[in-house]
């Protein structure tokens, strides 16, 4: 089938710093045309994917993530390039809305943002005129009442990370610097349980370096290192490295790439029981889901009763990129046949 992609505008496909959504199109783009379909792939012209590609915006706008203007710009132009597509895979927001102008056109699209009031009105909006996938049973369950095609959770090419040991003697943040990931959290659990962390992660945002400076800066010094945003191979290293990702958030999150990333090194995941992580975690098995930060911090200091190789076998397993490239092909598919 001739399958077109449309990626967000803001960062580069794949992306060179962070971006998960980036991450998963680029898996996704490369893994439809290794089982043999024609892919093309509307982006930024600073992408690099190796699959065809077409784009309106020279560079990626990341400087303006989230604005109207730039993310219009670019899905009108995305839906003259892929109307002639089989179906269509938009993971923008403003991409199902326009594609009501295509009669006729198969359109699916990941919601890869929480389920909040605004996305619930957007989505009921828009079905069941596009077909809607969650990332995570959480993220579903959030909205009822939104008819969901399927549930396809995230999945990476464990190829791409290297096993570590664990031998560097920390435990590691890597995320978002904002108060939705809990930066200050996972400092709290490092310290009582008397290990080392060092964080990395985005910090572009005027509300990021507000938090950093309020609740992240104070408390750097020994034993506490932030690191600023890393770029992959720098990343690998601190994930093969940490005894431990700490995953620390209080919300909802749809699904948290960065949990499969570690796992893909050996990394055991501490989590708290929100979102998509008891999906994700095999609690005792993977790491550990804790009620809370006092247990998050005893369970650091016996995180290496884990065994690693169980952490990466299950990114080569069903967390695997080839399940979730087979998951949206065997839907794209059912979406053809009952069209």
């Amino acid at each position: 089938m001739r399958i077109g992609l449309v990626a967000p505008p803001w960062n580069p496909i794949p992306p060179p710093l962070y971006g998960g959504i980036e991450l998963v199109v680029d898996l996704l783009a490369r893994g439809f045309q290794k089982a043999g379909h024609d892919v093309i792939l509307f982006t930024t012209g600073d992408s690099t994917c190796p699959v065809p590609m077409k784009w309106a915006l020279a560079e990626s706008e990341g400087m303006r993530i989230g604005m109207a203007v730039p993310e219009i710009r670019h899905v009108l132009h995305a839906y003259e390039v892929v109307r002639d597509c089989d179906i269509v895979h938009d993971h923008t927001v403003v991409g199902p809305v326009y594609a009501e102008r295509f009669s006729g056109l198969p359109v699916m699209t990941t919601i890869h943002g929480p389920f909040n009031e605004e996305l619930h009105d957007l989505y009921r909006a828009v079905t069941p005129r596009v077909h809607l996938v969650c990332i995570s049973e959480s993220q579903r369950r959030s909205a009822p009442d939104v008819p969901v095609a399927r549930v396809i959770h995230h999945g990476i090419d464990a190829r791409d990370f290297p096993m570590g040991n664990g031998d560097g003697g920390y435990c590691l943040f890597l995320g978002r610097i904002a108060p939705d990931k809990g930066a200050h959290r996972a400092i709290a659990v490092a310290k009582a349980a008397g290990m080392p962390i060092i964080l990395a992660g985005k910090m572009r945002e005027p509300w990021e370096w507000s938090y950093f400076r309020q609740h992240v800066e104070p408390q750097l010094g020994p034993g506490v290192e932030y690191l600023g945003e890393v770029d992959h191979a720098r990343k690998l290293d601190l994930l093969g490295g940490a005894k431990a990702l700490l995953f620390p958030i209080r919300w909802p999150e749809p699904f948290g790439l960065v949990m499969l990333e570690s796992m893909a090194c050996g990394t055991p995941v501490l989590a708290f029981p929100e979102g998509a992580a008891p999906e994700v975690v095999d609690d005792g098995r993977t790491g550990f889901i804790c009620a809370d930060e006092e247990e998050m911090a005893q369970a650091l200091l016996r995180v290496a009763t884990i065994d690693r190789a169980s952490c990466r076998k299950v990114t080569e397993g069903y967390f695997s990129a080839d399940r979730m490239v087979a998951d949206h092909l065997d839907l794209f598919t059912k979406i053809l046949d009952d069209s």
